[in-house]
């Protein structure tokens, strides 16, 4: 069966030009507003916190934060920031060699965009996407950390 396409494993080769079908797939894929992030906004904001989004001056560039207050949160999909021990989070069957690298990399991004936070002095929350399955746990979570003050 000839293919009129690369594959997924000759697109991260150099000089290999994805296909105008990858492109549009890829292109819509959300950096920010997604239905997670959009979630944790709504249940933030009813518990009374006040940030902004992405704020592209912090390190890393937090989903949300509050820099008066000092602290940022990172709300990540299980499946591309490898939420270990998470059913949303298993390893496609096909290519896993090349999913497996993705995944270590996105956790090993994620460890050092909180890690250049926190060395500013912020708190740094993760927010998992099967954590919004319990909002209430959620609040009370962001209250322990003294992000809201409910």
């Amino acid at each position: 069966m000839r293919r009129d396409y690369p594959s997924r494993v000759t697109l991260h080769r150099p000089g290999i030009q994805p296909t105008e079908e990858v492109s549009r797939r890829m292109k819509a894929v959300r950096r920010r507003d997604t239905e997670p992030e959009v979630e944790v906004r709504r249940i933030l904001w009813k518990a009374g916190a006040r940030f902004r989004l992405c704020p592209r001056d912090l390190p890393g560039t937090p989903d949300i934060a509050n820099k008066s207050a000092r602290w940022a949160v990172f709300v990540h999909g299980c499946f591309w920031h490898g939420h270990r021990s998470c059913k949303l989070a298993t390893t496609p069957k096909s290519n896993s060699a090349f999913w497996e690298a993705k995944l270590a990399a996105n956790r090993r991004r994620d460890a050092r965009k909180a890690l250049a936070l926190r060395r500013l002095g912020y708190r740094v929350l993760v927010v998992w996407q099967c954590a919004l399955r319990d909002p209430a746990a959620l609040v009370r979570r962001f209250s322990e950390a003294g992000v809201t003050k409910r």
